[in-house]
């Protein structure tokens, strides 16, 4: 992991980590590193979330594009995959969502997309920051004629929506959802898409002020949307995270269900209908056992990355495969988009919902998710990774090892986009997996802090 640029690009608090100056940086050295090659100006799209520091980090990062020659479009607020669309769409150079994802409003964060809309290789990430750090004066300044500059693409929501209604066949006339847009990305794009598709839709934190973006609301905070399906009478509820990345659902009971179901359900639909390449999903080790299982019984491989949807995404390209995704969500339907798709993964589900006439608690059924406890420990970004260095963790975690050995599991990582130590045990009792992992988590936060 670089300097700057973590497993989701470049992540920090507004104004104390990312800097003005810091996005000028990145906007210098990313639109040289990736155009130094064009013998044409660039053009770069630029996007981003509800975050009040939005506007300042995007006339910054602009600013530093301009400089070195760049034509820059900007989308105004826009989810991060109609970046990775509409990036090519436009035949831009590459693109650029200016978000944190669902982090708190605090945060914010700047991830590029190349020309087809994939993220950014870790070797050209290297490479801008060897020119942030090392060969900045190397990077020319042009002037007159030369010099960049931005034009608003107005029409960026619209060609969204357009690309979201060509990849299903069917409308949602007569069923009824709650769409919860956390405040976030979604709040302009999911209304006017399910007005189009005719459903009856109740779009709940739709209303963003700057600082209420993922606040008790989102696919990170889904106890409002719960209680909203039940009040509504819904047949799903839908929860989207402040960029609109990644999608968890709510069945007509008000129990939601994550993203390892979610693939389940829209996995064995495409294997059904012949389009689930090589009959494999990609998954990550977080899934719940549950998923592999279903997988055994329905005759789908289920393949294991490293967590992150990079990581999936990088397993998916490798192995010639079109479905993957997490646990948290962030679902890739690659015949359609190039990252990770909230928006997309609703209307494929509903899609499923609708074609097979069954509501989504019968649907959940395919797979048995076995009970599964995660804690966070919040713990220094720069200490994060050196728990195993620290002999009582150490311990502590070979013990957890021994006691769930052959009926269950442990897993600890840190977070690539938080301060964070994550802890998951999995097993068949979840008071004691609660128990455990809250007593492990606190054991590195005092270790660690």
């Amino acid at each position: 992991m670089g300097k700057y640029f973590g497993t989701d690009g470049v992540r920090g608090v507004a104004n104390i980590e990312l800097t003005p100056e810091l996005a000028y940086k990145i906007g210098r050295a990313g639109a040289y590193v990736l155009n130094k090659e064009n013998n044409h100006k660039p053009t770069i799209i630029v996007g981003m979330d509800t975050r009040i520091s939005g506007d300042m980090l995007e006339a910054s990062l602009i600013s530093g594009m301009c400089s070195v020659g760049a034509k820059v479009i900007s989308l105004g607020i826009i989810p991060t995959p109609a970046v990775a669309h509409l990036v090519k769409k436009y035949n831009a150079d590459a693109g650029v969502i200016i978000s944190a994802s669902h982090n708190p409003f605090q945060d914010n964060g700047i991830k590029f997309f190349n020309n087809n809309g994939f993220k950014l290789s870790d070797n050209i990430e290297e490479e801008i920051e060897d020119y942030i750090d090392n060969k900045y004066d190397h990077i020319p300044y042009v002037e007159g004629s030369e010099l960049g500059y931005k034009e608003i693409k107005e029409e960026a929501i619209e060609d969204y929506v357009d690309f979201l209604k060509s990849t299903i066949d069917v409308n949602f006339e007569d069923i009824n959802i709650t769409v919860d847009c956390a405040n976030g990305a979604t709040y302009q794009v999911a209304p006017i898409l399910f007005e189009e598709l005719k459903a009856n839709a109740n779009v709940i934190f739709r209303e963003p002020n700057g600082i209420n973006i993922n606040d008790n609301c989102g696919s990170t905070h889904m106890e409002n949307l719960c209680k909203e399906v039940v009040a509504n009478k819904s047949s799903i509820g839908i929860a989207f995270d402040g960029d609109g990345d990644r999608c968890l659902v709510v069945d007509e009971n008000g129990s939601i269900v994550d993203g390892d179901e979610v693939m389940a359900i829209c996995g064995n639909y495409l294997k059904e209908q012949g389009k689930l390449k090589e009959n494999t999903i990609v998954a990550t080790i977080m899934s719940n056992l549950g998923l592999f299982i279903m997988g055994d019984n329905n005759n789908i491989n289920i393949l294991k990355t490293k967590v992150g949807d990079r990581y999936v995404l990088e397993e998916m390209l490798l192995k010639g495969l079109n479905f993957g995704g997490e646990q948290s969500g962030h679902i890739i339907y690659l015949d359609y988009n190039t990252t990770g798709d909230g928006i997309l993964t609703a209307i494929k589900l509903l899609e499923v919902i609708k074609k097979t006439g069954k509501k989504l608690s019968e649907l959940r059924k395919i797979i048995k998710v076995l009970p599964q406890a995660l804690v966070n420990a919040k713990v220094n970004n720069k200490n994060k990774y050196n728990y195993l260095e620290n002999e009582d963790i150490k311990n502590a975690i070979n013990n957890l090892e021994k006691m769930f050995e052959g009926k269950g599991r442990v897993l600890i990582r840190p977070s690539g986009t938080e301060p964070l130590v994550r802890v998951m045990i999995e097993g068949d009792n979840q008071e004691i997996l609660e128990q455990e992992a809250k007593k492990l988590a606190n054991l590195i936060e005092e270790k660690l802090n």
